[in-house]
């Protein structure tokens, strides 16, 4: 079966071949995506549960399933149906629309936010080769230009979200959201470019095939921690979530959402999650190589390449724990406080480690 397919695929030609792998690529990208989305909310659940000594999510059975023994009421306890009942109920809930809001506008925001973090995903090397193909859908020789090209356009549909409410706490939770924004992208953006002056690589690709021998986080640990907590920022999380911030704005932008709107704020917050995740591991972990177990190289082999896969997806599931056991450890920032971080902190301190690293490599070089 594989032989035919194998031969079907090299008779046709090269544009077609390129166009049919991109848009292989792309479905399953997108279709891990949208999992891991829905299972780390599961985990966020199941995490927060144990910590405040609940159980969580175990009710959820399905029909069919359900019913095997052992095995069944093994996975209702899992809570592993409890994303499906929540994608159903997103769907079937009404979609209400307040008279009083701006419509068009209301509409366009949550495919705004979402929109991004999927672009996003086109530039990360997710794996290395199967059968000569990279597992990346675009590999630009820009590529974080065009990461943080797209991820500030995110920003916009929550400005849109707060003033399309035409309410007072949903535009105050816009209006937050994008000065933090803002604040924190210019810290993101500043901090890799020590690994660029490392690297001496704009080219994500080339930037894991750097990490062969040793990952970055341990070259620029500066530049990681400084992303990691932009990444907070970014992705409006815990304890940056000041455009959202129940107990001062209700719950900010999305106070006037319902049903699969809602929802698609919801998948957007954690679609950014993953999407910072997967940048980390890219530019501080190696991406898909071990070079502690000889993992270094390309692998051409399909099993290889699965396997690279399997080892991208299970250090950007790590760095998700990471975002899901700050939330519930960590308390809520006063507003002035995160600005003050953003400007008089994480600025200067990422001015001074790109002077710093190119000191260093101009010793270096003498």
């Amino acid at each position: 079966m594989f032989t035919s397919i194998e031969h079907w695929y090299d008779g046709l030609l090269p544009g077609t071949q390129f166009g049919l792998m991109s848009l292989i690529k792309i479905g399953v990208a997108v279709g891990v995506l949208l999992t891991m989305v829905a299972y780390s909310v599961l985990v966020e659940r199941k995490v927060s549960a144990f910590i405040q000594d609940r159980l969580g999510p175990n009710r959820v059975t399905f029909p069919l399933i359900g019913s095997i023994p052992i095995l069944g009421p093994f996975l209702t306890k899992l809570g592993i149906w409890q994303p499906l009942a929540d994608g159903l109920k997103s769907f079937l809930k009404e979609d209400f629309t307040p008279a009083h809001v701006r419509k068009i506008y209301c509409w366009l925001a949550p495919a705004i936010v979402m929109i991004p973090a999927f672009l996003t995903m086109a530039v990360i090397p997710f794996g290395s080769n199967i059968g000569g193909q990279k597992m990346v859908i675009a590999d630009l020789d820009v590529g974080i230009l065009y990461t943080f090209g797209i991820v500030s356009l995110g920003v916009y549909g929550i400005v849109l979200a707060g003033y399309a409410a035409n309410s007072k706490y949903p535009f105050l939770g816009g209006i937050r959201s994008s000065a933090q924004m803002i604040s924190y992208e210019i810290s993101m953006g500043l901090s890799v470019i020590p690994v660029f002056l490392i690297v001496g690589n704009l080219n994500l690709s080339s930037v894991i095939a750097y990490q062969a021998d040793c990952w970055l986080v341990f070259k620029a640990p500066l530049s990681f921690a400084i992303f990691l907590v932009a990444a907070f920022a970014e992705t409006n999380r815990l304890p940056f979530d000041l455009s959202e911030c129940e107990t001062e704005l209700v719950g900010g932008y999305n106070t006037e959402y319902s049903s699969m709107k809602f929802a698609m704020f919801f998948m957007g917050e954690y679609a950014n999650m993953i999407t910072s995740s997967a940048m980390m591991v890219t530019l501080f972990f190696g991406g898909w190589t071990l070079p502690f177990f000889g993992l270094d190289q390309p692998a051409h082999s399909i099993g290889g390449g699965l396997l690279s896969i399997g080892i991208f997806i299970a250090k950007v599931c790590v760095l998700m724990a990471v975002f899901i056991w700050v939330r519930w450890m960590w308390p809520r920032f006063r507003y002035d406080q995160l600005m003050d971080l953003g400007w008089r902190r994480f600025i200067p301190v990422a001015l001074a480690n790109i002077i710093i690293t190119a000191l260093v490599l101009w010793l270096m070089a003498r």
